[in-house]
Order: C-alpha cells, then structure tokens, then sequence
C-alpha cells in the first residue's frame, strides 16, 4: 500500500474512467481498412492520443488539414456511437471522493465527446476538464496536464496523474509530475506507481491538499 499527497489530481478518461475500447477499435479498424493500414499498427499508436496526431503518424505524407477533416468525421461517429461504453468500476466512486477538491478530466477528447461518454457510462464529469479544443499538442505532450494546473492554480510537481495508456504517461511524466498508472498494461509504460484499476486509488481531504491511498502491485 501506498500513500501520498496532492495538491490536485488530474484523470484522464478512456481506459481509467470510462471503458470505451470496442468503440474505438472498431472505428480505427474501419479507418485502417479504408486507408490500406495495418489495424494492429494503428491500434498501437491511437489509444491516448488525437485522431489528427494519429493520422499524421500513419499517414505521414498526407496533408494535415485531410487528417484534421477526417477526424471531424470520425469524432462526429464516436459521439453519437455509445453503445459499450460503460465505466470502469470506481471511477464515479472515486470522483465522489475528489468532490470539492482539486481535480480535472484531461482528456485527448473533444469536450462534446468526454460528455457523451462519461454520460453513456454514468460517470460525473469533474467542473474542470481540459480537452482537445484547449491545447496546441496533445498527449504524449505535456502540455494538456500542464495546462490543468495552471487552471487549478498549482504548482505542476505537487500534482498526481491518473492514467492508463503509454502516451499518457509520458505525458504526465514530462510535465514533471507523478503518475498512477491503471489497467494491466499500465506499468510497463514505466509510472511512479501502478495499480490494476481506479477502484485502488482511495481520496480524501488532507487540508486543502489531497491524500490518496493506493493498493499497487509494486
């Protein structure tokens, strides 16, 4: 077991609050298909990062305003296709913990489709999120987490990470801050601690600050 403090915690969202993986990896299979890519090439690459920023890695010499309307496309699918998408057990639970306390979803998302699929899952969307719409880069970029703490108005390094895929935790690990990694592939993407899903991350109030209690494999 192990316990820590923060000044906020910032959670991703797909695959460490909300499952929404037979959705996306059917979608990408389809794109794959259509494109003469390896799906098993781009279901590699897409989990944790911008559909555009996926493309461009693909498909690296086409023109970027075709990957930016292609992904339109896409995002408009993924929104009104919810069926699947459910929560990953504790997600709601540990949020209920964090209410009233610093935290935020920071997500690679758009903000209309972080609410559709928390809503589809039944999870509540914490009162700050960072999306898509709000960064120049995404994840594995820092930028997204960096920019949530600026939001919470905390200092970067006092500020833990809830995430589950590899771009994900580099991205928090390059904002210089600590990172929970969640799920069973987490820990090999090399996070301060790994824990096998939200429902091992215990928070509570510790002045203004956040203690977590975690239940980890190592």
């Amino acid at each position: 077991m192990i316990e820590t403090v923060a000044a906020a915690v910032l959670l991703d969202m797909d695959g460490t609050l909300v499952d929404s993986t037979a959705v996306v990896e059917r979608l990408w299979r389809e794109w794959s298909d259509s494109h003469g890519v390896d799906p098993a090439r781009t279901l590699a690459i897409v989990h944790g990062r911008q559909g555009k920023d996926s493309m461009a890695l693909l498909l690296p010499d086409r023109p970027h305003e075709v990957n930016i309307a292609e992904n339109e496309q896409l995002l408009v699918r993924e929104t009104v296709e919810l069926d699947g998408v459910v929560e990953i057990p504790g997600a709601d639970a540990l949020l209920a913990q964090l209410a009233g306390l610093r935290h935020a979803l920071v997500t690679s998302a758009t903000r209309q489709l972080a609410e559709a699929r928390m809503g589809a899952a039944g999870v509540r969307m914490p009162p700050v999120a960072v999306t898509a719409e709000d960064v120049t880069f995404g994840k594995p970029d820092p930028e997204v987490f960096l920019a949530a703490a600026r939001l919470l108005r905390v200092d970067p390094a006092a500020c833990v990470v809830i995430e589950d895929s590899e771009n994900g935790i580099a991205a928090g690990l390059a904002a210089g801050m600590r990172v929970i990694g969640v799920g069973p592939h987490a820990a090999a993407h090399g996070p301060t601690w790994a824990v096998d899903s939200v429902a091992d991350i215990q928070a509570a109030a510790a002045g203004t600050d956040i203690f977590l209690t975690l239940t980890t494999r190592h």
